[in-house]
């Protein structure tokens, strides 16, 4: 194998790994969007029955 086959393999590689990484992100935050969301729709009283505040929502991350 020659050292441009390995680099080419390497890069290749190095890119799988950024764009399964920005996948993942991408779906981490949409996770956090829709939670977020479903959460704003709920009373004071029934986030209280859970133990959160509206401010609570806003420092998920």
């Amino acid at each position: 194998m020659s050292v441009v086959e390995m680099t080419s393999r390497l890069n290749r590689s190095r890119h799988s790994g950024l764009i399964v990484s920005l996948i993942a992100s991408v779906l981490e935050w949409n996770d956090l969007r829709v939670t977020r969301k479903a959460l704003a729709k709920l009373s004071d009283r029934e986030l209280d029955d859970i133990g959160l505040t509206r401010f609570d929502l806003n420092r998920l991350r």
